[in-house]
């Protein structure tokens, strides 16, 4: 199963519930892809969804889940890390009126480049990301980062470098 979370926040995140419909429709996800799909407009054909789902909902789906795509909140990430599942995280761009402002964009170059994440900002690469996830997170692996302790290490350098700007 792939599931799928836009979080909460009051913005639609239509670019990436579209891409992962797509995906499905065509072949390329074979399997079961479940979607919280927040504030999105867009309605998936081919996959099955909710507008939100409850915290225990959550992270069932993410426990069970061979991949999980979410949103570059803190909160959907670390609950992956948590469960040593390495997310694919696509973060929102206000130039999509997905978001605000840019720092979910900022927060997930960081991760992806500790390789704590496998972030995405060009909706296209999702494709090729979710046909090679299982050698991506091997490779990941392979430098350490899965361990949650070496994850929080890198996450508070992260958290600091931000908070410095």
């Amino acid at each position: 199963m792939i599931f799928i979370t836009v979080g909460t926040h009051e913005q639609q995140f239509n670019r990436l519930v579209k891409e992962v419909d797509k995906l499905k429709e065509s072949g390329v996800i074979k399997e079961d892809v479940f979607i919280q799909l927040g504030y999105s407009d867009y309605i998936p054909k081919n996959c099955e969804w909710k507008k939100m789902i409850s915290y225990d909902e959550m992270d069932n789906y993410i426990r069970n889940s061979r991949i999980v795509i979410t949103h570059g909140g803190p909160g959907s990430i670390f609950q992956c890390i948590n469960y040593n599942k390495t997310p694919i995280v696509v973060p929102r761009n206000p130039e999509y009126d997905e978001h605000v402002d840019n720092h979910q964009i900022e927060f997930v170059r960081k991760l992806n480049d500790k390789k704590s994440v496998i972030g995405i900002e060009d909706i296209s690469e999702l494709e090729n990301i979710i046909i090679n996830y299982t050698a991506l997170v091997s490779e990941r692996e392979s430098h350490g980062s899965s361990n949650v302790e070496n994850f929080n290490k890198k996450l508070s350098v992260v958290i600091k470098d931000i908070m410095c700007r």
